[in-house]
């Protein structure tokens, strides 16, 4: 039976918004696009589309996240909704933005062609349109919190890493130089890494070990409540 209480009530567009990140030569990034249609067609935005028929908002945003990067089982996480009224020239629409993280390595390079798409530092985002920098800034502030109390690199590094490499991205997450010893300090306490015999040895002659994440421990630190915003 048809819900008639709620026919005289406005219908609104809902759309998702991706703010993709990734990490390379210690920079962070966020994947930007030049929009191909009106309104604001030519500038540039993230990525995103509209719900469809029987889909919901979070799979909206997987099936965004898979066309653009060509990547299933993506981490991501709601950042927030932004329904200003008139956040968009075209008409009302409320939109959902998702930040993801991913390993720039594994990145389908014919779609960023297809899509027109590029990475762009973190520190020289561009003019974007509508509201997509406050999702950008909003999906940052996210970012830094959880890297205040657990490794982010699982989805942001390869799957081996070095100790600097692990600390640069924490840095560029931060902006900011952040004390050797101490890191190290609490990634000890947590007890999720585990070293590799192999070096890295482009950086120095001594090199540095390689080391990949214990998932299985992390998963366990989450369960008991370790980490916390």
């Amino acid at each position: 039976m048809p819900a008639t209480f709620y026919q005289n009530e406005v219908k609104f567009y809902v759309s998702v918004d991706c703010i993709i990140l990734g990490f390379n030569n210690q920079e962070l990034n966020v994947l930007l696009y030049k929009r191909k249609f009106e309104p604001l067609k030519g500038q540039w935005s993230l990525m995103g589309g509209f719900v469809k028929e029987g889909e919901s908002v979070k799979d909206a945003a997987s099936r965004v996240l898979h066309d653009c990067t060509g990547l299933d089982n993506i981490f991501m996480e709601q950042a927030g909704a932004y329904g200003e009224v008139s956040r968009d020239l075209g008409e009302r629409v409320i939109s959902v933005a998702y930040y993801a993280l991913v390993n720039m390595n594994t990145f389908d390079e014919e779609l960023l062609k297809q899509y027109n798409a590029t990475w762009t530092k973190v520190a020289e985002i561009p003019d974007l349109i509508f509201d997509h920098a406050h999702m950008i800034k909003d999906a940052l502030s996210i970012l830094k919190r959880k890297a205040a109390t657990r490794p982010v690199g699982f989805n942001l590094l390869p799957e081996k890493f070095t100790l600097p490499q692990l600390q640069n991205l924490h840095e560029a997450i931060y902006q900011t130089t952040l004390d050797k010893r101490n890191f190290r300090k609490k990634l000890n306490a947590m007890d999720i890494l585990e070293k590799l015999d192999e070096k890295d040895k482009k950086s120095s002659k001594r090199g540095a070990f390689y080391y990949t994440f214990n998932k299985e421990k992390y998963d366990k630190l989450l369960e008991d409540g370790y980490f916390s915003l």
